[in-house]
Order: structure tokens, then C-alpha cells, then sequence
């Protein structure tokens, strides 16, 4: 660099200071070469020496203006090597910080985004329950709800189940070990017997919740299921009311094109009594392993309220009649998502609720 100026005028003032500039810019970058962060607030500190506004940068940039016109591409070339070098010094060093930093920090590091959160989903009987609710509260059928632990009366005797009933043998009840008049209820009907007993007519009520009974858990059956039931009660209420009321639902449920029939059957607490048969929507009828091969599918019982449990409830029977249905919930919920194991609604696996997510 000290070649740059050899002619004649070597002696002048000028050409001294100039030799004294290149003599710095040497000098400073052995000082940049040696530099050795160990914090950020270091590297900030050179920063601000050599490349601030008021650094040693700038301030020997600003002697191009004393440079004669003749030297200044020289003087120019050497100066703006030296603001590349620091620069690039500077950026080495910076980056160098940085990654001991990250190295050396032991604690969370709060500017990174944060875990995802997955999104619940409602269970396939919730789905299906609510789905049930909705259609019958369409028609004004209120909800209500009622206790899981039920006393004899509510959940067999208002029901004109008396005790030595042939029928009370088809609910395998759980009764509790600290009374026998105590058990879990084997179906919703307590609800009704309880909202009857209210004497506010008339009663229009569905009556969803769990139920048990002391039954063999397999594919198609489980201890511990749900039902939803109804109950209708006014003056001159007819059976034509119920068929009605079950073929809008269904309709709603399955679609216009499923075959519906009623067959006549046997309730202690419902005379007449039938039981609603739909076509079966995985053959469509044709016969297949689910349906037996008869094509078709049971899906609630019903009937006319029977006047004794009327009586019993403290309600006229001669001046009203209702009608009474009741379904589980798991089967709809099986033949809709086509699921073909009932056990898998309370093993509670992620893998089979998580396809549920989207589910309506």
C-alpha cells in the first residue's frame, strides 16, 4: 500500500497524513483480526466503534473528500476493501455469539411457536344422541333427565311390574348390596314415571341417558348402555299419533327411502304394544349377517301408555292416553357410521374416537 505514493512529492504534508491513514487502517485490522467476543454487549460495542455512525469507519470514509481527484480511485479501492473487511468481521463474529447463546441457553426458548393443541372430538353416541334429540324436539318434545340410581317403585312397579312379574326377569338388574329396594335403572322409563308423577299435563318428554343391566358384553351387546325414550300424554291421543310421530322421525333419520313396519309385541307398562322394524341399510333390504337375512332391523318398542300406570301416576285414565316409545342409542349409531362392534364405544381407543372429528 505505501508504494501508492512514491512520486516526487513524497515530502509534501499531504502525502504524510495519507501514510499515516494506511498506517491506521493496519492497525486496525490487526485490533479486528485479534477481537474476541464473549457476549452480545461485546459484539454491540464493536459494532458501534468501527461501523456506527460516528465509528472509526465512517470517519476515515470521510477523508475521500481530501483526496486530489487524481488519487482518489486508488485511495477509494483501499478504503472501501477496508469497510468490506470489517463488515464482513463484524457479520463473523455476530454469528458466532449467536450460536453460544443458543448453545449455552439450558431454559425454554419462548420466541418459538408453541405445541399444537388437537382438537376434541364429540363421542359417536353423544352424536348420535344429540342428532336424536334434536329431530324430536323439532315435534316439541322437551328433554328431561332423571337419577342413574333408582328406587324399585319408579324403575318396576309404577310400570305394572309387580314384584313376582315374569318381566322383571328379562331386565338381569344390578341391584346394590346395601338395599335390595335400590338398583341401577335398566332403562329411562323412571324418568317418565317421575315427570307423570309431577301432574303438570299435558307431558311431551324424551328421556335420554345410560342404562344397565346384568348382560354377557359381546359384539352386540354390553352391560352398560344408552336409550332414549318418550312420552306423550294428552286427551284423545291415539296410536295414530305414535305412527306418525316414529315415521317423521325415522324419515329424519334415515332417509325417505327406508321401508318402515310395526309389529304387535308384549310391554308390561304399554297396551296395545308394538315393536318398529326398519329395512336394513347395510343390504338394503336383500338380507345380509346383521339383519339375519330378513332385511329387516329393530330399532325401538312402543305403544300406548297402559291405563294402570297412569292410575298409578295419579293421572285419569279416562280422560287421558299417551303413547311411550323407546330406543337404544348405540344401535342407530352402528348402522349409521357402520361400525360392527359395540365394545369399541367405551374401550375409549384414540385411533377409533378420532374419526369422529368431522362427524355430525
Amino acid at each position: 500500500m505505501h508504494c501508492l505514493w512514491t512520486t516526487a512529492k513524497r515530502g509534501s504534508l499531504y502525502l504524510r497524513a495519507m501514510d499515516e491513514i494506511l498506517q491506521q487502517i493496519d492497525r486496525y485490522k490487526d485490533e479486528i483480526n485479534a477481537f474476541q467476543a464473549g457476549t452480545a454487549e461485546e459484539v454491540e460495542t464493536f459494532r458501534i466503534r468501527f461501523l456506527g455512525t460516528k465509528g472509526i469507519v465512517k470517519n476515515i470514509m470521510a477523508e475521500m473528500k481530501n483526496v486530489p481527484a487524481d488519487q482518489r480511485s486508488a485511495f477509494g479501492q483501499v478504503l472501501n476493501s477496508f469497510k468490506q473487511f470489517t463488515e464482513e468481521r463484524y457479520a463473523l463474529i455476530k454469528e458466532s455469539i449467536q450460536g453460544k447463546s443458543v448453545s449455552r441457553s439450558s431454559g425454554p426458548d419462548f420466541t418459538l411457536p408453541g405445541d399444537p393443541i388437537a382438537i376434541g372430538s364429540r363421542h359417536p353416541v353423544t352424536l348420535m344422541r344429540n342428532r336424536i334429540v334434536s329431530i324430536f324436539q323439532r315435534l316439541g318434545f322437551a328433554v328431561a333427565e332423571g337419577p342413574e340410581i333408582e328406587d324399585d317403585w319408579h324403575n318396576f312397579t309404577a310400570l305394572n311390574l309387580d314384584e313376582n312379574h315374569p318381566a322383571r326377569d328379562m331386565q338381569d338388574t344390578f341391584y346394590l348390596s346395601t338395599s335390595p329396594d335400590w338398583l341401577l335403572r335398566t332403562h329411562t322409563s323412571n324418568v317418565q314415571i317421575r315427570e307423570m308423577g309431577k301432574g303438570k299435563l299435558p307431558v311431551r318428554i324424551i328421556c335420554p341417558g345410560r342404562v344397565y343391566r346384568n348382560e354377557t358384553v359381546s359384539a352386540r351387546s354390553h352391560c352398560f348402555f344408552h336409550q332414549v325414550e318418550g312420552l306423550y300424554i294428552d286427551e284423545q291421543v291415539s296410536f295414530a299419533d305414535l305412527k306418525q310421530t316414529l315415521y317423521f322421525f325415522v324419515q329424519e333419520m334415515f332417509g325417505k327411502d327406508v321401508k318402515i313396519r310395526f309389529r304387535p309385541s308384549y310391554f308390561p307398562f304399554t297396551e296395545p304394544s308394538a315393536e318398529m322394524d326398519i329395512s336394513c341399510l347395510l343390504c338394503h333390504g336383500e338380507g345380509c349377517s346383521v339383519c339375519k337375512r330378513t332385511g329387516w332391523l329393530e330399532i325401538l318398542g312402543c305403544g300406548m301408555v297402559h291405563p294402570k300406570v297412569l292410575e298409578n301416576c295419579g293421572i285419569d285414565s279416562q280422560r287421558y292416553t299417551g303413547f311411550a316409545f323407546g330406543m337404544g342409542i348405540e344401535r342407530p349409531a352402528l348402522l349409521k357410521y357402520g361400525i360392527n362392534d359395540i365394545r369399541l364405544f367405551s374401550e375409549n381407543d384414540l385411533r377409533f374416537l378420532n374419526q369422529f372429528t368431522s362427524a355430525t
